[in-house]
């Protein structure tokens, strides 16, 4: 796309209308069928057994009080479940080996004709295990961490640049594990049917899912038949396969008829994914009117012994987001025994962006200016990183345009001012960013010849109304209404595309639906308008489109302002407005991006104020494994918040002019609420969450009440 520039597109009126979800009706009608609302004829279920240990090694499965309970099938273990083939991915190399890499780890999977009678086999499945200490703690002395490559980049001079500062922040921050908790957990309805294996599965991509099944055992893609038509939810948790799925298959080959397998959602933690925690040190280094010459952000993590190349890419927004010539990112991981990290909603840029926007504000207080103000001053015309220009870059429009819906003039700077009753009231302002990428897709558009158009493409919508918004395009596009065509979507028989994640899905999807739906309006207009007897049939590719070389840095921008109280009897923070303002293209459906946007934002307060987990050193899991003990944000914490978004149209990114929305709500909303209760209290959170314990103490030894 090297100096692409794409020309205006005649659209219909149906692209940047607020239409409704196409899928509303059958899912509040409970018509729509997830993965595990799928039964076969003879469906078996499936309850897996994790490992009691952290680290060892099972001696020993005993299986016949399971095998007792009525209607038992099988119990599946290492040393009689079907074999797999190799997989890039060792999380899904299920029930090979005796070696426990982390607890939580499924050891043994019950079979049996109801689920009741699946969970009692589970519940009556002994393990012997030969436990071996764990390395369970991370610490930054760790004698394992390592720095992978192309997880440091260093330009000019930093230490001789923040030495030689005016001003200085040398600050550390730390975010416990986080988990996503999809409401519909990870399922998997598995057949084989003659040599080939069918699988209705609750994923973000069913085209890796395939790919993974096909790989573990030994058959050609064709053979394999994923659907993934609708998924309640992923945040990343679901972006690649998960053992699941394979479980579920492997049962299905042993009982020989088709298994469903729901995970527990207290396996979700250990199984499915995770934000990793950070230790995440900042140090800026500017002159007393905050142009900031240096900056260093350095993270330490973890991963399992499962997933050794896995790392949160907490540093990566910052080798963009501000000017400075003197510049120091590095990341470093350790290897623990703990069920492995994976994706999770903005993974890196979320983690990261709470740190730098934290120091940030800690930058402006200590320089006296206002906040908004730092940031604008620090603006740069290129990509700090690379040299090469933005796409389109509108964080300060962002910043203002928020400043003036959320009242920022009104702000007293100094911290503590204003009191209401028992309540500190404060507010804070933290910028957004998340890449805006583009993968190569394929799609299919079909013209009846009794009217009408199908568009298919293998896109997946995990409750974003991606099925909405590619009919909208293909509307648009064909010059129809959306009645007048359908979209199919979420099975490996259709056009192959990526899975929804990274933000990338809509843009990289709607461009080949663009040039699907644009090349068979061309060929209708060969046929003089007419569509001949068979009907019309386009197959496109968007891979040579994206071939060259990109001469731009694209990403999505936003601003996020927040208004707090804090109780100064209890310490209880709770927020009062949100607000964020966006610069993230052509919004093609305002009605599903304020939903996403909105969503996003509710997470990052959720990761401010409630979310957090612990690894338990002594039992090496997270206690905190279901909605009673791991808090997600409730209708009582969200009271008044609200989205906009400038009139932006990226012309260099797709033919949409649009980016990603989904992860952009969530970046720098944590940082937001928090530098909003320094305001409040004077009291910097610098580990989340903003504990009412951990405020109380801090507000009590400053003096503030």
């Amino acid at each position: 796309m090297t100096g692409t520039t794409f020309g205006a597109v005649p659209w219909g009126p149906p692209l940047g209308e607020p239409v409704p979800r196409l899928d509303g009706r059958a899912k509040v009608t409970g018509s729509a069928r997830y993965a595990a609302d799928h039964t076969p004829a003879g469906c078996a279920h499936a309850w897996p057994v994790p490992a009691p240990v952290a680290k060892g090694t099972v001696t020993a499965v005993h299986r016949a009080a399971a095998m007792a309970e009525p209607g038992a099938l099988s119990v599946l273990a290492h040393d009689d479940a079907p074999r797999l083939g190799d997989a890039d991915d060792r999380t899904l190399a299920v029930l090979q080996s005796p070696r426990i890499a982390h607890r939580g780890q499924v050891v043994a999977l019950a079979v049996a004709e109801t689920l009741p009678a699946a969970r009692a086999m589970a519940a009556a499945v002994r393990i012997e295990c030969a436990p071996v200490p764990p390395d369970l703690e991370l610490t930054p002395e760790h004698p394992r961490l390592v720095t992978p490559e192309g997880a440091e980049s260093a330009q000019g001079d930093f230490p001789a640049a923040f030495h030689g500062a005016q001003v200085r922040i040398d600050a550390v921050y730390s975010i416990p594990p986080l988990h996503n908790h999809p409401m519909e957990p990870h399922a998997a309805t598995a057949q084989w049917l003659g040599g080939r294996l069918v699988v209705f599965d609750s994923s973000q991509g069913s085209n890796a899912v395939r790919d993974a099944l096909a790989a573990l055992f030994e058959l050609e893609p064709d053979q394999v038949s994923v659907v993934s038509e609708h998924v309640g939810g992923g945040f990343g948790a679901k972006g690649t396969p998960r053992p699941h799925v394979v479980l579920a298959a492997m049962a299905a080959m042993a009982v020989n008829r088709p298994v469903k397998l729901a995970l527990p959602r207290g396996l979700l933690p250990a199984l499915t994914g995770y934000r990793a925690s950070t230790l995440q040190r900042v140090r800026l280094g500017a002159d007393t009117e905050g142009r900031v010459r240096a900056i260093a952000h350095e993270v330490d993590t973890y991963t399992s012994p499962l997933s050794p190349d896995w790392r949160e890419r907490a540093t990566q927004p910052t080798r963009s987001l501000y000017a400075a010539p003197h510049r120091l990112t590095r990341e470093r991981v350790a290897p623990l025994d703990v069920p492995s990290p994976s994706w999770m909603r903005a993974p890196g840029e979320c983690s990261g962006m709470f740190a730098v926007e934290s120091a940030m504000d800690e930058l402006a207080v200590a320089c006296a200016m206002d906040p908004i103000e730092l940031r604008a001053r620090n603006e740069p015309d290129v990509d700090p990183h690379t040299g090469r220009p933005f796409s389109s870059r509108h964080l300060v429009e962002c910043l203002r345009a928020g400043a003036d819906r959320f009242g920022w003039a009104d702000r007293d700077p100094a911290p503590a001012m204003r009191r209401q009753g028992r309540l500190l009231i404060g507010s804070g302002v933290a910028a957004s960013t998340y890449p805006a990428e583009v993968i190569p897709s394929s799609a299919r558009a079909h013209a009846n010849p009794g009217g009408g158009f199908l568009v298919e493409i293998n896109a997946t919508d995990i409750g974003t109304g991606a099925r909405t918004v590619l009919a909208q395009i293909a509307a648009s596009t064909l010059g129809i209404g959306v009645d007048e065509l359908e979209i199919d979507i979420g099975r490996t028989d259709l056009p192959r595309a990526p899975l929804a994640g990274g933000s990338c899905g809509t843009a990289s999807w709607g461009w080949a639906v663009h040039k699907a739906c644009g090349e068979l309006s061309r060929r209708i207009d060969e046929h003089q308008g007419a569509v001949p007897a068979g009907g019309l049939t386009v197959t496109v590719d968007t891979t040579e489109d994206l071939a060259t070389d990109d001469q731009y840095t694209r990403r999505s921008f936003g601003a996020q302002f927040a208004e707090v109280a804090v109780d100064v009897d209890t310490g209880e923070a709770r927020v009062r407005r949100l607000l964020g303002v966006f610069a993230a293209g052509r919004i093609l459906n305002p009605r599903t991006a304020r939903s996403q946007l909105l969503g996003g934002m509710i997470m990052g307060l959720s990761m401010a104020l409630t979310e957090t987990s612990t690894l338990d050193l002594a039992f090496g899991d997270h206690p905190e494994r279901d909605l009673a003990s791991y808090h997600v944000a409730s209708c009582a914490d969200v009271r008044e918040i609200d989205v906009h978004w400038l009139a932006e149209e990226d012309s260099r990114l797709n033919p949409m002019g649009s980016k990603g929305i989904g992860e952009l709500g969530i970046v720098g909303t944590a940082a937001a609420v928090t530098n909003a209760i320094h305001h409040a209290t004077g009291v910097r959170v610098r580990d989340l969450p903003a504990q009412p314990d951990a405020l109380l103490e801090a507000m009590i030894a400053q003096g503030r009440i």
